[in-house]
Parts: C-alpha cells; structure tokens; sequence
C-alpha cells in the first residue's frame, strides 16, 4: 500500500483525474459516469479534467475507433494535452485507459513520474515479466495503482464459502496480444477471482476453435473453471456450496462499481486489489499460455511472486 502525501486532504474534494489513452470506450463511459450528475449512474467525487490521446498504429481496435471517441470527449469540453507529462499538474490522479496492452510500461512510466495515483485498465501489461517491472516501478517510487476489470465486481455477492466455481462469458483472443487472454479472457478470470480471491496452485487449458476451459485449483482444495466462447457468450457463474444448491447468476459489466472504486482509491491510495494479486492473475494467464502450447499439461504456479508476496486465502 502507498500513500502520496497529498491523499488525505482529497477525500472531501472532487478529484481532477485526467484519461491516457482515448482509443477505449471506456474513456468515453467513465467520463459520462463521473462528469454528467444527471446519469442515473453518476458516481461523484472525481471528474475528468484533461486527456491525453495516445493511441496505436499497430491493432485495429485502436486506430479504426480513437477518431470517434476522440471527439466524442471533446463534444463533452474536456481539453487534450500534448504529453503524459503535461497531466502532471492538471490533476490529482491519472486513468490509463490506452487499449494497446504493448504501450502500457513506457506510459506507465511516464504515468508514474507526476508522482499521482495511476489506475490502470484491463490488462495492466503485456506480459507476466512486464507486469513484474511495472509494479517494481510503482514500488520504487511510492506510487499507488491498481487495476481490475467491471467483472470482478459483479460477482463478489456470490456466496464465498464455496468450494468450486464457474464462469464463464466471451472468448475473443485478440490481435496481436502476447498473452491470449488478455484481451477478453481477463474479464472472466477476474470475476472467478472476485469470488474467490488469489491463492491458485496450478492451472490446465484446454482449447479448442470454439472454446478454451481453464480448470484452476487453489492452494486450499477449491477449484475453479473460467470457460471462454466464441464468438461470443454473456457473463455468467455458478457457485457450488457443500449441502446447498448451486447458485447462477448472470454477471452485469457495469461500469459504475468499478468507477466507484476508482474513486475511493483515489480518495485513499489504498488499492482494492493488492499486487501481488494483480501479478497472481497474470501468473494464471501466463501459465495458461504454457498449458495451450502443451496440450492441456498442468502448469504448477510459481508459490511467490519475485519481489511480492501472494496472498493466501
């Protein structure tokens, strides 16, 4: 946990948080959740004051659509800056948003040099070995971040005393993405998670054209299964619970829980998802990658993170 020293007087202030990355829609929504207090979702407390455009040549997703939510942002009056570094002092806390998980060190970097709290999106990095340097970084510099995905806080009111999990919801792999499941995958990843926090020893991947099932088993004995399909399938999760039936649920991907706690970590610095978590997630993902390659082989996780300590449940 860190706390820059300006935090605490924030609290009982509306924040000025500035965007990185303008080639998500996500810049577009959080924007309308945080700056438009007629929504009926409105969250108060922060605001979006400034954005920087960024952007990445290399994947579709980004070039085809950052024109449209570009505009979009300045319909909406908020002014863009040249540089990360002309944030600095425009705001109090910064959203990388930037949809291209390649960019994500060097605008960290430079995210982490105006000394303010960094939210980062969905992935936080390219890969487990970025991911590692990245939140080093942020150490070495006292700096608070965190990242999450919406799904994470869809299913956190399922029930926690369960022994076994499912969830499942899309499984695009993405263009160009080092790790697969990076791009959507995580979503589901995360939800499983959010259920049953961090603490998995080892994890199996099965894929197919059509499917890809990842069978995880934490340190304690419970096991977990996030099943990906394509093209696409809804979010959902079941429960299992010793003596009780199952418990389903379809997952919301609405962006106002995730927002909301956006802006108490700002508020605070206290990240609601700790590191070594974040890394344990892209540990999973990572040895996932292996298990595909490998015919579905069990990959044992690693029982610490280089330099953090993973969480038992």
């Amino acid at each position: 946990m860190f706390l820059c020293s300006f935090l605490p007087s924030l609290a009982a202030q509306s924040l000025r948080l500035g965007i990185i990355g303008t080639d998500s829609s996500h810049a577009v929504e959080f924007t309308r959740l945080l700056n438009n207090a007629s929504e009926q979702d409105h969250i108060p407390g922060a605001t979006i004051v400034a954005a920087y455009r960024g952007g990445s040549p290399r994947l579709a997703l980004s070039r085809d659509r950052i024109e449209k939510f570009t505009k979009q942002l300045e319909q909406n009056s908020i002014p863009f800056v040249a540089s990360i570094s002309d944030l600095c002092t425009r705001v109090d806390g910064l959203l990388l948003l930037s949809v291209d998980p390649e960019l994500r060190p060097a605008e960290f970097r430079q995210a982490i040099a105006c000394n303010k709290p960094v939210f980062v999106d969905k992935p936080f990095a390219p890969s487990l070995n970025d991911a590692l340097q990245m939140a080093k970084l942020a150490r070495d510099h006292h700096t608070a971040w965190f990242s999450a995905s919406a799904l994470r806080y869809a299913a956190t009111d399922l029930p926690h005393d369960a022994v076994s999990a499912e969830v499942w919801g899309p499984g695009d792999l993405g263009e160009n993405y080092r790790l697969d499941l990076a791009w959507y995958g995580i979503h589901s990843i995360e939800a499983l998670y959010g259920i049953f926090g961090p603490g998995v020893q080892s994890v199996a991947r099965a894929h197919t054209a059509q499917t890809d099932v990842l069978t995880m088993i934490w340190r304690d004995g419970r096991t977990g299964t996030v099943r990906l399909i394509r093209p696409d399938e809804p979010f959902g999760a079941e429960v299992f619970q010793p003596a009780h039936p199952p418990v389903q649920k379809t997952l919301s991907a609405s962006y106002a829980p995730l927002v909301r706690a956006i802006v108490t970590f700002m508020q605070t610095g206290q990240s609601p998802v700790p590191a070594a978590e974040t890394l344990e997630i892209f540990a999973v993902m990572d040895a996932s990658q292996r298990s595909k390659q490998e015919n579905g082989r069990l990959i044992m996780l690693p029982t610490t993170i280089v330099g953090f300590t993973k969480v038992a449940p």
